[in-house]
């Protein structure tokens, strides 16, 4: 199932029933996980690729990163099970021995692109020629529309949609809607978070801690102090992701 062409380093470990097209080059440091499949013309190099993945044509996994003077110290990329890489994407080793990493079942459309030393959830789907900056962390479910900038540094939070077309400056808290030239929050991920399953009690304790944070009067530490008393671990989440934010997070126009 491995095509006559492709190029295979010694050092790299080929598990059961991989399938590999033509020209494709695995080089060092490469663990590729049973039963994933690897189109034409992939390069891959310093990554560990889970079970039954997908590969397109021309994807490069495993590059160093595009940081100036870097040292290359020893690092990856860690992909996770199930999660499918189209078509020209590319994803970056880290500058740092966590290096990059990627959860199960994502899904990375055409041409888009993953940075160094970042971390990302499981089941996140990245749109066509979206680009993520250095250090960014993304959360479990997100979904980030087609041409989308992520700034180095920043977090998005777990059950969230980036629209279309945003530069993305500041994080963004769990299961919240934005969009913009910079992005502004424009209300919650209702549609995603039922998709999950959340139950109602869950949505509106979500609900009220988005009109308490953003449509009162309150001071943020006001703010977060109010809504630390709503009984619900998705409030919890909000808080904890405020808490630790660094950048300060987007709020609505």
């Amino acid at each position: 199932m491995i095509h006559s062409t492709a190029i295979i380093d010694k050092s790299a470990v080929i598990g059961e029933n991989v399938e590999m097209g033509a020209y494709t080059v695995v080089g060092k440091g490469v663990v590729v996980g049973s039963g994933t499949v690897i189109g034409s013309n992939v390069y891959m190099e310093h990554a560990e690729i889970g079970k039954n993945c997908k590969l397109f044509n021309s994807a490069s996994v495993g590059t160093s990163p595009q940081v100036v003077n870097c040292s290359n110290e020893f690092s990856k990329v860690y992909i996770g099970d199930g999660t499918v890489i189209r078509e020209f994407v590319s994803l970056n080793r880290g500058t740092k021995t966590t290096g990059t990493v990627i959860g199960k079942n994502c899904y990375f459309m055409m041409a888009s692109h993953v940075a160094h030393d970042c971390q990302i959830g499981n089941s996140v789907i990245i749109a066509n020629c979206s680009a993520v900056g250095g250090h960014v962390e993304i959360g479990d479910n997100a979904f980030i529309s087609a041409n989308v900038g992520l700034h180095q540094f920043i977090k998005i939070g777990k059950e969230t949609m980036v629209g279309a077309g945003t530069a993305v400056t500041m994080d963004i808290i769990p299961y919240a809607l934005c969009s913009g030239y910079r992005a502004k929050l424009n209300g919650l991920n209702l549609v995603g978070m039922k998709r999950r399953a959340m139950s109602i009690e869950d949505i509106n304790a979500v609900k009220r801690a988005y009109r308490i944070l953003f449509m009162s009067k309150f001071l943020l530490k006001d703010a977060l102090a109010e809504i630390e008393q709503i009984v619900s671990p998705c409030v919890k989440e909000v808080v904890r992701f405020i808490n630790n934010s660094k950048r300060g997070i987007a709020r609505p126009e």
